[in-house]
């Protein structure tokens, strides 16, 4: 349920209103927008009366929500919600935004997360890493854990790799991404900014539960075959922990479609938009899995109002340790950042 109060409703007001809702037993989110309040009510509201609700001064609406996410829901907070990643690059590149010491998503504000799939040396992440910087990107994506369809694949350099992924975000000031495989794991990323929960572990409800418990931004991605509300569950799960600071992110999903690695899902963004107050970015490299299709579809996401990007960019593709056919060169990551530059400036 949500209650919408009018725009004269004082402080005081409201809060007494929170504290009767409290004493029915509900927890209030409280979303302050620009013209309106609106208090989302989470538990059992079967008893409370919306018909006195509505008759109350300060209430503007009451709606009951069906759907059974409820803070991820726009319903709940019309307002988009800007996610802030704390960095320590001053400078602003479009189509990047750093403002104020944070990297933005969300809101209007595009956040290009770019990086190798896995790292593989200091030279190999520290290169990379002051390579996309420079044209931009706000935040360094690289894979320490690495989850693969074969056990006899890389699997990644673990520990040492967030080891090394720290030594490039003291080099550049660019925050970190990285993704994590298990709960147990999440101590080691304590100076990883951003944790990414990829597509096999989206429905890993144990993991997404401990990292409701932190302080980190989650970049949370589609499951292969997960409609639009299982992500939106998956989120529910982290937020339910306090944690709502949250990135979805549509990578792709498993169709009859075998030309392309996945098919990208480009009407999930204007979809998951309507649904929810998330921020969405796309990622056009695990979704094709060939980089001449990268750019194309990381225009296309710049188009559809994606909230961001995250592309996977090596220095070496072809000697790369995992997903080298999908790895852009540093030269062609900077003709993508520019032409993405284009496209938004032509939506302005």
């Amino acid at each position: 349920m949500i209650t919408v109060l009018k725009s004269n409703a004082t402080d005081e007001q409201r809060n007494q209103l929170i504290k009767w809702f409290e004493e029915q037993g509900v927890k209030v989110h409280v979303s302050v927008g620009e013209f309106q309040t609106v208090l989302g009510l989470v538990g059992d509201t079967s008893e409370i009366d919306m018909d006195m609700l509505k008759l109350l001064d300060i209430v503007s609406d009451v709606k009951r929500i069906s759907e059974p996410y409820k803070k991820s829901n726009r319903r709940f907070h019309p307002e988009d919600t800007i996610i802030k990643v704390p960095t320590k690059c001053e400078e602003e590149v479009e189509p990047g935004n750093v403002k104020d010491g944070f990297a933005l998503c969300g809101g209007g504000n595009f956040a290009v997360i770019a990086g190798p799939c896995s790292v593989e040396s200091e030279e190999q992440i520290v290169e990379v890493a002051k390579r996309v910087k420079a044209v931009g990107a706000t935040m360094l994506r690289g894979g320490a854990f690495k989850p693969r369809t074969s056990p006899y694949a890389f699997q990644g350099m673990k520990a040492d790799g967030l080891e090394l992924l720290s030594i490039a975000k003291k080099e550049t000031g660019l925050p970190i991404v990285s993704e994590i495989m298990n709960e147990n794991h999440i101590d080691l990323f304590e100076d990883v900014d951003v944790i990414q929960v990829g597509a096999r572990n989206m429905q890993n409800f144990e993991l997404l539960k401990a990292l409701g418990h932190t302080k980190k931004t989650i970049l949370l991605k589609r499951g292969l075959a997960n409609t639009l509300e299982e992500l939106l569950m998956s989120a529910e799960y982290i937020m339910a922990g306090g944690n709502e600071d949250i990135i979805l992110c549509e990578r792709g999903i498993r169709t009859f479609e075998q030309h392309t690695r996945n098919t990208l899902d480009i009407s999930a963004v204007p979809a998951l938009h309507e649904m929810t107050h998330l921020p969405v970015i796309i990622d056009p490299s695990h979704s094709t899995g060939k980089a001449s299709y990268v750019r194309p579809m990381a225009l296309a996401a710049a188009a559809c109002g994606a909230d961001g990007v995250m592309i996977e960019v090596h220095n070496d593709p072809p000697r790369a340790l995992s997903d080298g056919a999908q790895s852009l060169t540093p030269d062609q990551f900077d003709e993508v950042m520019s032409e993405i530059a284009k496209v938004r400036e032509a939506l302005k």
